[in-house]
């Protein structure tokens, strides 16, 4: 068994290991991007949800309250939040047109390759139109499969070792990774992916419910086996990663026994591609019951300082930012941002506003919400830019220091280098900014385990999720999320990033006209 800190090194990209990959991608073991249960009843929401209308920016940046049990219950009059809304706008179809003669269809939260390799479920008490079950949303017939009928929440809430957001929801959504569907593209970096792409989503699902004025968080500390047992998966192939409480109301029942089932799945591809390494490290990261995850969790929240391998302001030349105040923000709204949310493909060179790059950052970055966290943002992120094209900052790498709402210079960088470091992407260094989230992997895992190393790469995730959303709530800017040499990026941001590594990479500006 491999431990977080083993798996991250051995999976790390260098220009060596690039350059002498054998690997190729082989088109007729591509897997579907869906997953397709045989025989399950379905649920069909009649209609299509009601876009999320709080404005994007927001929806993303004011914290929710930590979920308690409630006697009045938030949201909508009933209390009830729209499962069908959090799904379609966490994962579901959002686009649909031809290229060059093919039909693509595009979904609500960026992906790794667009191989769309996490799952949501719904785990619901008698929640609006849903009765007490559990269900698996299928986003190509937009529409609810059913796993099993009866109130399981119970099951999730002792999971999770009673935590009390787990207990009080009406509905937890269970997000999951089938393997496969990355690897077959990334191999054993799907692990990393996983978090990654689950972390995007849970972006979005965070902005629809806080939307709806509903509560949530991301819980990472649970019990691995129980949660697989009542989604009947095999975490050979698909393991959960995290479980979303939205809402509030009359805590769970005690938790029912799980029957055992194995419901039937239509093949992903021909043939598949084992990579031992990814459960491994999934495996090596569970935990055994939910006073495990209590433990953790004390531990985790309790940490003295308080932020966990991150590095302490230095006494560089500062920029200070000034981010729009909310009442002269952008106003678009969660739906239409997470419905115009592209990957650009080609920057300009053209500046973009300071004021405009002060509110990505200060809306995206203001802290994660998890049960793993402090009151403080960000406890296991820095934030660095490589800044190229910004009214008013001067070309060069920086370190975000959000408390300050200031850039501190930190070294030299180059449009040139910034591609290089980016795994030989020139188009990075052609884009006005660079946004690297990085974590001392050594520290994470020393102080919280391998599953700090999961919620590190989650809070990265999600990070990632938020900066497409503050970015597309702009309409002159456009973004994207890459991968990178991992030690070329640290070597970059040393002497400040030594022994630091980069989680995730959002590049950022002005689309080509």
């Amino acid at each position: 068994m491999v431990d977080a800190r083993e798996y991250h090194e051995r999976t790390k990209h260098s220009p060596r290991s690039v350059r002498e990959s054998d690997h190729r991608l082989d088109p007729a073991t591509k897997p579907r991007p869906y997953k397709d249960y045989r025989d399950l009843p379905a649920v069909e929401p009649p209609t299509a949800p009601d876009p999320p209308d709080t404005p994007a920016l927001s929806a993303i940046a004011e914290p929710s309250p930590r979920p308690t049990v409630a006697t009045e219950p938030s949201g909508d009059p009933d209390g009830d939040p729209d499962i069908h809304a959090l799904c379609r706008y966490a994962t579901g179809v959002t686009k649909e047109f031809a290229v060059r003669g093919r039909e693509m269809r595009f979904r609500a939260a960026a992906c790794t390759g667009k191989l769309y390799h996490v799952d949501c479920y719904a785990v619901t008490g008698d929640c609006g139109p849903f009765d007490p079950g559990v269900y698996h949303y299928d986003p190509d017939a937009n529409a609810f499969d059913v796993l099993r009928t009866g109130d399981y929440r119970g099951v999730l809430a002792a999971a999770a070792g009673g935590h009390d957001g787990v207990a009080a929801a009406p509905v937890t959504i269970v997000a999951t990774s089938q393997w496969w569907r990355n690897a077959w593209k990334y191999r054993a970096r799907t692990y990393r992916h996983a978090f990654w792409d689950s972390g995007t989503i849970l972006a979005n699902l965070l902005a629809t419910a806080y939307s709806a004025g509903h509560r949530a968080e991301a819980v990472v500390g649970f019990a691995d086996q129980p949660v697989v047992e009542l989604l009947g998966v095999d975490p050979e192939a698909e393991a959960p990663l995290e479980l979303v409480p939205v809402g509030s109301g009359d805590a769970a029942p005690d938790p029912p026994t799980v029957e055992a089932i194995d419901p039937a799945e239509v093949p992903l591809s021909p043939e598949q591609e084992a990579y031992p390494l990814v459960p491994e490290a999934w495996r090596q990261s569970a935990f055994a019951d939910g006073d495990t995850a209590t433990e953790w969790r004390q531990r985790a929240r309790g940490a003295d300082p308080p932020d966990v391998g991150r590095r302490p302001p230095g006494d560089g030349d500062r920029v200070a930012l000034d981010p729009v105040h909310d009442d002269t923000a952008s106003a678009r709204p969660v739906g239409e941002t997470i419905e115009r949310r592209g990957s650009l493909r080609e920057y300009s060179h053209d500046p973009i506003s300071d004021r405009k790059f002060a509110t990505v950052l200060d809306r995206a970055l203001r802290g994660v919400p998890t049960d793993g966290g402090s009151d403080a943002p960000g406890r296991l992120l820095d934030c660095y830019c490589l800044v190229h094209a910004v009214e008013g900052v001067p070309t060069g790498a920086y370190q975000y220091h959000p408390d300050e709402s200031a850039l501190e210079r930190i070294a030299d960088t180059s449009r040139e280098a910034a591609g290089h470091i980016a795994l030989d992407q020139p188009v990075v260094g052609d884009a006005a900014v660079n946004v690297y989230l990085v974590a001392d992997v050594e520290a994470v895992v020393d102080r919280l385990g391998d599953r700090g190393y999961r919620l590190a790469q989650l809070e990265a995730g999600v990070g990632l999720g938020r900066l497409y959303l503050a970015t597309y709530a702009h309409l002159a800017l456009g973004g994207r999320g890459f991968t990178f040499y991992d030690d070329r990026v640290t070597e970059h941001l040393s002497p400040r990033a030594a022994g630091q590594t980069p989680m995730t990479l959002f590049a950022f500006g002005r689309p080509v006209e």
